[in-house]
């Protein structure tokens, strides 16, 4: 039985309306803004309101686009479903054969409409019986608004199909005419880019075999000029931790579409008869301004039941502290340090394995190293338990070392094709996890290491890109198989220690999406933790995921990675806004600089119920030269922001910042968050400051930097709408340092 009826979903004011008239594949006349109650003539009359005029040369009918666009029915743009027996069955045409809404059948039929409030859950059945093809399109709308599509095609025929691509598209109005993606690099990942949205395609294919430091990561097409708080906004992200695709496109005629999938290598998926392929989640978040599709995205994450708490943890990571150094006198007095500042979680980087003296040797074999640890990792391991801190362990599972005892003995193991290794890329190749002998070792390797030691967390490294990814002898495509391998390797582990937490790392930040996030705790956002990237860097990344997932240290003065010297206020500060630690060797720190460390780890400890669970606002401001942003607590109660300088503005004074996302009706004191201020920061009047005399400005001992001494109350009281419409004067600050402001109502 064909269904003829219209699905319209509603939840935290977004409304999508599926058009499921004359047995066709869903098509979506509308999504964006609710539109309140529509009956089945309103949703009738959209629907045709939807269709492009006819011209000379075009289809006599209209094209009513699918979620799965189909080429049969005129659409000359990308199609959703790519594949053939070898050359047949290459354009079906699909009719629908069921309805359900939350798992339960449904009947829509005469063109009746079926309302549902809250987040809910249609499934679509469709056949063709020419092309012996079954598909099942899902469509939802979760907890945020958030939309999410994906289909599953089933061989029905006893010949094989050749599965090319599967990809969804969601329509967007032509008023969306500005293009925002991110690009990056290893060490500068999520750099937003912006272009106007052109006749053709705007494709960006990822052929890394993981999401990739340069990926789109988020896709938004918007009315042009869109900002944080302006302009409509639709945006896509594929939930798909391998090679994937994002892309916009619009057509000569005028319709335009966003979407996304999983990129497949060429004969990666052939179905027999009976057995199907299903797509990576395509999520779609729309909202006026990019802080709200942001926000979208955020309260879906948070509304999962395996969602972290915003209790996270304070971590130290050893690994730009030691390295592949590991002396357990130096890493028991690391421990007792951190201890003592207050750091919750101790995390035992690259090094403790095999022959891992360094970067060349040792990957792939996971047992504890005899030479380095001769009683196993029991001392560091109990020391830091009885330090009252959680243990960490680095491992990357996905990788080899040809100079290892696994590659000597299955040479077969390594991921390859054209009877040739892949380039080499940090010393390593990829150990393919889609050979069951070759998923059991690693597999068992690393449960032996959790049974015998208690460990809480573990750091999940990925090192370089798949190049000739393939299964070797054949040299057959292997990309698909090793990313769900990894996440059922994953999915083990979770299911026998599901108190276990995990943390996406990818040479950095190579691996943030969705679908790894299904599986992981957080995300390393980068292995550069200069805060003058890593503002930028996190500016971006809560584009898609909130603060809390994301792994945010505070490093040492000097920067690993750019040479780059920064005050410690300033790494600090802009650490607090994620999931705070410490990557330093704090046997080098000096007293002031641990008396200063450990006040922000309890500043960060008290706040971070805000800082992890608020909302996030982005303040647009003119000037480049400054970043300015904050999280507001979701019953307007509370907020801090941030004010960074990012670089020197060409006129002295920016002039008033707005303060966004308060009550505009409550009244707020806006103060400072430290009452210790630097020498570098030159006040304003309404902090309620007096000068500082010459004394104040010299220190009272060699290295330790001056302070500013406050008399009586800072601070200034306003309404929510002055201060996010008339804006307060910053303290003006010198490059690369920040202040942060704590807002409380008042009333």
């Amino acid at each position: 039985m064909s269904i003829n009826g219209f699905v319209l979903l509603r939840t935290e004011g977004v409304s999508i309306l599926v058009d499921l008239t004359s047995g066709r594949l869903p098509s979506v006349p509308h999504w964006g803004p609710d539109l309140g109650d529509l009956t089945a003539a309103d949703a009738a009359a959209l629907s045709r309101a939807s269709e492009f005029p006819h011209e000379p040369s075009l289809p006599h009918d209209a094209v009513r686009l699918a979620v799965l666009p189909e080429h049969w029915t005129g659409w000359v743009g990308r199609p959703g479903l790519s594949g053939s027996r070898g050359g047949r069955d290459w354009s079906p045409k699909f009719a629908t054969t069921a309805l359900r809404i939350d798992g339960q059948p449904t009947t829509a039929a005469d063109g009746s409409m079926v309302t549902t409030e809250g987040p809910t859950e249609i499934e679509v059945d469709a056949v063709d019986a020419v092309a012996e093809l079954a598909l099942t399109v899902t469509i939802g709308l979760t907890a945020g608004g958030v939309l999410r599509v994906r289909a599953r095609v089933t061989n029905t025929g006893s010949q094989l199909y050749g599965l090319s691509s599967l990809t969804l598209a969601l329509p967007i109005p032509p008023l969306a005419r500005e293009i925002l993606d991110m690009c990056g690099r290893w060490g500068k990942e999520r750099i937003a880019q912006r272009s106007p949205f052109p006749v053709g395609i705007h494709l960006r294919e990822n052929r890394k075999g993981r999401t990739g430091a340069d990926a789109a990561t988020v896709l938004h097409a918007g009315t042009p000029g869109f900002s944080f708080q302006h302009g409509e906004i639709w945006a896509v992200h594929t939930g798909w931790s391998g090679n994937h695709v994002h892309y916009a496109e619009r057509l000569s005629t005028g319709e335009q579409v966003i979407g996304g999938g999983e990129l497949l290598l060429p004969g990666e998926v052939e179905l027999g008869e009976g057995v199907s392929y299903t797509s990576p989640w395509l999520y779609g978040s729309y909202g006026v301004g990019l802080d709200e599709v942001a926000r979208r995205f955020h309260r879906f994450l948070r509304a999962r039941p395996q969602h972290p708490s915003p209790d996270r943890p304070v971590t130290i990571n050893v690994w730009e502290a030691v390295y592949f150094d590991h002396d357990l006198e130096r890493l028991v007095d690391l421990a007792e340090r951190a201890a003592a500042l207050g750091v919750e979680r101790y995390v035992l980087d690259d090094g403790w394995f095999g022959s891992r003296r360094d970067d060349h040797s040792g990957l792939g074999d996971w047992t504890v190293s005899p030479d380095i640890w001769p009683d196993g990792l029991h001392p560091i391991v109990d020391k830091v338990k009885e330090l009252g801190m959680e243990f960490g362990l680095w491992f990357e599972p996905e990788m080899i070392n040809i100079d290892s005892d696994a590659a000597r003995a299955h040479p077969d193991w390594v991921m390859a094709t054209g009877d040739r290794l892949p380039v080499e890329s940090r010393f390593q190749q990829v150990i393919n996890l889609g050979i069951p002998e070759c998923y059991a070792f690693v597999r068992n390797a690393i449960f032996a290491i959790l049974a015998e030691y208690d460990i809480d967390y573990i750091k999940w490294d990925h090192n370089r890109d798949l190049v000739d990814a393939g299964t070797q002898p054949a040299g057959r495509p292997g990309v698909r198989e090793q990313t769900l391998a990894f996440y059922r390797l994953v999915d083990e582990i979770k299911a026998a220690h599901p108190m276990l937490e995990i943390e996406s790392c990818s040479a950095g930040g190579a691996r943030v999406d969705l679908g790894v996030l299904e599986r992981t705790e957080r995300v390393w956002v980068s292995d550069c933790i200069d805060p003058h990237e890593r503002q930028q860097m996190h500016r971006w990344t809560t584009q898609l995921i909130p603060p809390e997932l994301m792994g945010a240290h505070i490093a040492s003065g000097e920067s690993h990675t750019t040479g780059r010297v920064h005050d410690l206020d300033y790494r600090a500060a802009t650490a607090v806004f994620g999931h705070l630690g410490i990557e330093w060797d704090l046997a080098k720190a000096s007293p002031a600089e641990m008396e200063e460390l450990s006040s922000w780890i309890g500043f960060y400890k008290q706040h971070r119920g805000l800082l992890l669970a608020g909302d996030l606002v982005r303040v647009d401001f003119p000037d480049a030269s400054m970043n300015v942003h904050g999280v507001v607590a979701p019953d307007r109660s509370t907020a801090i922001y941030s004010v960074v300088a990012v670089d020197r503005s060409e006129v002295v004074s920016v002039g008033r910042v707005p303060l966004r996302g308060l009550d505009p009706e409550r009244r707020y004191r806006v103060k400072p968050v430290k009452e210790l201020l630097s020498r570098r920061m030159r006040p304003p009047l309404w902090w309620g400051l007096r000068p500082p005399t010459v004394d104040e400005y010299q220190a009272p001992n060699p290295g330790e930097r001056p302070r500013l001494v406050p008399d009586g109350e800072q601070g200034v009281e306003l309404t929510g709408a002055a201060l996010a419409h008339a804006g307060l004067m910053p303290a003006n600050v010198d490059p690369d340092h920040a202040v942060l402001y704590l807002v409380t109502a008042v009333d």
